[in-house]
């Protein structure tokens, strides 16, 4: 019977990352690693495996399945707040514009501007889109008369992860099924 997983390449077979209470390390980027690093791990026994997929690579004196989820038997403890980046901002404002709701060629705003005496933090800096940031330029939202959407706080760790779960990447592997909450058709 053919099995998608046998003609696999093994560079196409990445390991979901699952913590040690089984939960994934990350939703958004999802935490998998290659191939190449999960037979590692198994190998310096830092993790277990949970699940495998059909395809195996081999040695001259060994065969072995690829793991497609493992879990780490040390617990890594997230931070309780991420890091201030582009991306993450993104992230927190869920990839919109905070004057118009529009998701695309998103920019960063300061909400007071930086020539008002603003300064770039979580609670200072909004996504915009070009067009709502050129009409804003220099000047508050309330002098703009351009109200943001949502306030602007410094998220938790937590809060991006709930908001990259709205964001499932382009390949799910049926075994991660178990391990992740998007309503999505996962690959066989």
């Amino acid at each position: 019977m053919y099995h998608p997983d046998l003609i696999r390449h093994p560079d196409s077979c990445p390991a979901l990352v699952l913590n040690a209470d089984y939960t994934p390390l990350s939703y958004y980027p999802l935490s998998i690693w290659p191939w190449q690093t999960a037979i590692k791990a198994v190998f310096l026994d830092r993790v277990d495996i949970v699940a495998e997929y059909e395809r195996e690579v081999r040695s001259p004196t060994a065969r072995i399945k690829l793991p497609s989820v493992i879990a780490l038997k040390q617990y890594v403890k997230p931070s309780a707040f991420p890091a201030f980046t582009r991306f993450n901002l993104f992230l927190r404002d869920k990839f919109e514009c905070q004057y118009c709701g529009c998701g695309r060629d998103l920019t960063f705003d300061h909400i007071i501007p930086r020539a008002q005496g603003g300064r770039t933090t979580w609670e200072n800096v909004a996504t915009a889109c070009a067009p709502c940031n050129l009409k804003k330029g220099g000047r508050t939202p309330k002098q703009a008369a351009m109200p943001l959407h949502i306030e602007a706080i410094r998220p938790t760790s937590w809060q991006l992860q709930e908001h990259g779960r709205r964001f499932p990447p382009n390949f799910l592997h049926a075994t991660w099924r178990d391990w992740l909450y998007w309503d999505v058709e996962l690959e066989a």
